[in-house]
């Protein structure tokens, strides 16, 4: 029933039925999202997701969901109609499922949410409506433009800028809000913008009057353009500024050159490909996008456990004889600790034993189990970890390395030449994950990559091995990229394939990494 002009039948909700849950997804940026709409994506049944709903939202959806995605694009065939949408929505909810429908920005502006509601409501169903940031706040303050300020305007108006085509008439009053209102700020209105613009003066606007129009409001790729009313139509065409975007037109608009926070990030407009582990990645995406990085996100490692535990089993039940535990990732601590509690042990277990882990990450992540090392190397690598050992005096006493099945064997044996008696034990396998290789090779030829991170000698050969390339090919695919290794091991790697590394940090942990990366001379 989308006509609002009736009014809607409602029957009472029956106990037992399922839910709908209408939420705005924000502007795009996932981190825009409220506290309770993130809360209901965690415990959907059913998403049905809008092409403007930010992608990364989809990840606190459980992933045993039924996924449906009903995008709308001007000019390009709709997924499902409406009515489609509608029917979706009531079926899945009298089924007894919870079902999120997640639309961009907020869903009562210009969202179609109301009339969707509606449909619920005449079903007789239950549903809970929650807020998100609308585009218009946030395109205007991702942008740099207060859309109120005492010294400008105390009014702000959002428009439509895409009627309904089936209408005789226009809604829109031009006389009065031409000039009746300080900040216009119009929705979906790029391909009507000359007729807008034009409107506007018609209507007694001043042709000078600021106006900015901003396209993907607060995701890593935004774009803005700034005119005047007599110039924009012509700035944006030329300029290729496509859907979707918004026009703010004002006064407030000339603070934009002060207030431009969001595009004077150091690295905004920068696509940095990262290679580690999903879990491991996080940090280093945190902190590049917090610097304006756009980071793409292409595990090309997988975590599984060993074939077989035996070895960690027989060394767990000898514990007290080591006399040196040594760590060398934070997959190798988890791994351990899991496998311990698994043999109702804890960390009281390794009282006989002393800790040394390769690096600070490690160290950190140690005391997370409660830990505290007694040994950190000068360097943070195998051949650092091995010295620092050897130091200590090795001969006679028994060290062992929980470590992945595939490793490289300086450590072992630079501890063995020492006199120790070393047990290495497998505790996980990294393993290549399948597919996505062909949408690997798409972002360098479609978009382009400024840079690809390494974290490890794995991550470059695996990612290779995705690509499905050979090093002729791989270099002429990444000659625009730039590439960034955290350390000396994983550079050699990348140099041994045919490449060049361009940033290699000092120090070879996460944050230097990102110091080094934005240290870097970009010009390619």
């Amino acid at each position: 029933m989308s006509d609002t002009t009736k009014s809607v039948q409602s029957q009472t909700p029956k106990s037992g039925q399922g839910k709908v849950y209408l939420v705005g997804a924000g502007p795009g940026d996932p981190g825009l999202i409220t506290i309770r709409g993130r809360e209901i994506l965690e415990k959907a049944e059913v998403i049905i997701y809008d092409y403007l709903a930010g992608k990364k939202l989809l990840k606190f959806v459980p992933r045993d969901a039924e996924f449906i995605y009903a995008g709308k694009r001007g000019g390009v065939k709709h997924t499902h109609t409406q009515e489609e949408i509608n029917a979706m929505l009531v079926d899945r909810a009298r089924s007894g499922k919870r079902v999120v429908r997640l639309k961009g920005g907020d869903p009562f502006i210009f969202g179609r949410g109301g009339e969707e509601l509606e449909e619920i409501v005449a079903a007789g169903l239950n549903y809970e409506a929650v807020p998100g940031v609308t585009s218009a706040s946030a395109a205007a303050t991702f942008a740099g433009v207060p859309i109120t300020h005492r010294k400008f305007t105390a009014s702000v108006a959002f428009i439509t800028g895409h009627e309904d085509p089936t209408k005789k008439e226009s809604s829109i009053a031009w006389d009065k809000i031409s000039t009746g209102v300080g900040t216009l700020v119009f929705y979906m209105g790029i391909k009507n913008l000359p007729a807008i613009t034009k409107n506007l003066m018609d209507n007694g606007r001043d042709p000078k009057t600021p106006v900015a129009v901003v396209r993907w409001a607060s995701m890593p790729h935004q774009r803005s353009v700034v005119g005047t009313l007599d110039t924009i139509a012509d700035i944006v065409k030329e300029q290729g500024i496509k859907p979707p975007a918004l026009t703010i037109v004002g006064e407030v608009v000339t603070l934009r050159d002060t207030l431009n926070w969001y595009e004077k990030r150091p690295l905004f407009g920068k696509r940095i490909m990262i290679t580690r582990t999903r879990e491991q990645a996080s940090e280093l995406v945190a902190r590049l996008e917090e610097l304006g990085a756009e980071c793409l996100e292409y595990a090309t490692i997988a975590i599984q456990p060993p074939d077989s535990w035996n070895e960690l089993d027989q060394a767990l039940a000898r514990l007290p004889q080591y006399n040196w535990l040594v760590f060398t990732s934070i997959h190798a601590i988890h791994a351990f600790f899991g496998r311990l509690f698994e043999k109702n042990l804890d960390a009281r277990a390794l009282n006989s034993c002393r800790i040394a882990a390769v690096g600070t990450v490690t160290a950190d992540c140690l005391l997370d189990y409660g830990i505290k090392i007694d040994l950190l190397p000068e360097k943070f690598t195998g051949e650092g970890l091995a010295a620092a050992l050897e130091s200590q005096g090795l001969a006679g006493k028994k060290v062992l390395i929980p470590r992945a099945l595939k490793a490289r064997e300086v450590l072992p044996e630079r501890l063995e030449k020492a006199g120790a008696e070393v047990t290495v034990a497998p505790v996980y396998q990294n393993v290549r994950p399948k597919g996505y290789g062909e949408l690997l090779r798409e972002e360098f030829v479609d978009q382009g990559v400024d840079m690809i991170t390494f974290s490890s000698s794995s991550t470059v050969t695996n990612f290779i091995q995705m690509l499905g390339v050979d090093d002729n090919e791989l270099g002429s695919l990444l000659s625009k990229t730039s590439i960034a290794a955290i350390g000396p091991i994983t550079a050699k790697t990348v140099v041994d394939h045919g490449l060049h590394v361009d940033v290699q940090p000092e120090t070879y942990t996460i944050p230097a990494l990102v110091d080094s990366i934005l240290e870097y001379d970009w010009k390619l």
